[in-house]
């Protein structure tokens, strides 16, 4: 144990004395940059976090789970249960819509439209889609299909999956191209067709990578506001049908609670904006102990 520890003092003594100085001071200047990037990004974040859990941590009860909406917003009691489970049926039905699309839709502009025209239009149009903001995305699917079809959850879904689109089928491409091309050459010289080698080499290789996008594309669907006031309605009571009859989310029940003057309403929000959080953050660990699990099959 000594001897390791001479040693490693020994190299530390050769690496400091063998660097020049400036470059010594320009690693610790880079170091502290660093750090302090990563406080001035952590600190926001853990302020908002504690302070949505400070504030709405006193709602969640076990009627705040089950119980319909109230029928006054500015008297206390009621729960959340419909907007919950609107959430999660909303969120969950987009998310079905969008992944294997954007997924298909990422292995397309990589593995075979490489650099053609169909190729470029498809990664320019993806990045417009991008930018687009969310209430243009809400207007869009309710001219489409919510005049035509009436208020419904398939039709927060449409609009949620559209702009979660985008955003798989970029991170999904940059995934892709982090596979070595040493992995499918190697699958190919085994005799392997094109396709087993992209679903036994190159999705499980990029697999970490592409639930990281499909999570972030998850978590800003769940929080978006906008294109639901204009698809699924508003709704008291727990409404499972997806295409007959409005429902409800946490995100719209954020805003119409947080803008009233009541301070029962005001609770609800803080307690909904909460719920929505430790929902997001749930589905995120589950992705990542999916995705632990997949890498370390594959490794083996």
């Amino acid at each position: 144990m000594n001897d390791l520890i001479e040693r490693t003092d020994t190299g530390e003594l050769l690496l400091r004395d063998t660097t020049r100085r400036s470059r010594r001071v320009r690693n610790r200047l880079a170091s502290i940059w660093m750090t302090g990037s990563l406080i001035v990004a952590v600190v926001p974040l853990a302020l908002v976090i504690g302070y949505v859990l400070v504030k709405g941590i006193g709602q969640l009860t076990p009627d705040w789970f089950t119980k319909d909406l109230p029928a006054v917003t500015r008297k206390a009691g009621g729960g959340m249960g419909p907007a919950i489970v609107g959430t999660l049926l909303i969120t969950l039905t987009a998310a079905v819509m969008a992944v294997p699309l954007g997924i298909l839709g990422a292995i397309y502009l990589h593995e075979y439209g490489g650099r053609g025209r169909v190729a470029r239009l498809i990664r320019f149009m993806a990045d417009v889609m991008t930018g687009v903001p969310s209430i243009v995305m809400g207007l869009f699917v309710y001219t489409v299909w919510t005049i035509a079809h009436g208020l419904s959850a398939f039709g927060g879904a449409l609009a949620l999956a559209c702009l979660m689109l985008p955003i798989i089928i970029r991170t999904t491409e940059e995934m892709l191209k982090l596979v070595p091309d040493e992995l499918r050459l190697a699958s190919y010289a085994l005799g392997n067709r094109k396709w087993r080698t992209i679903v036994t080499v190159v999705l499980p290789a990029s697999f970490g990578g592409i639930t990281s996008g499909v999570m972030l594309a998850i978590a800003r669907a769940a929080g978006e506001t906008a294109p639901l006031v204009f698809t699924i309605g508003a709704a008291r009571k727990l409404n499972l049908s997806i295409f007959d009859g409005p429902t409800t989310s946490l995100s719209v029940q954020i805003f119409g609670n947080a803008q009233t003057p009541f301070e029962a309403a005001q609770a609800r929000a803080w307690g909904a904006a909460l719920t929505l959080v430790a929902i997001v953050f749930i589905l995120t660990i589950l992705a990542r102990v999916v995705s632990a699990a997949v890498a370390r099959r594959h490794n083996a």
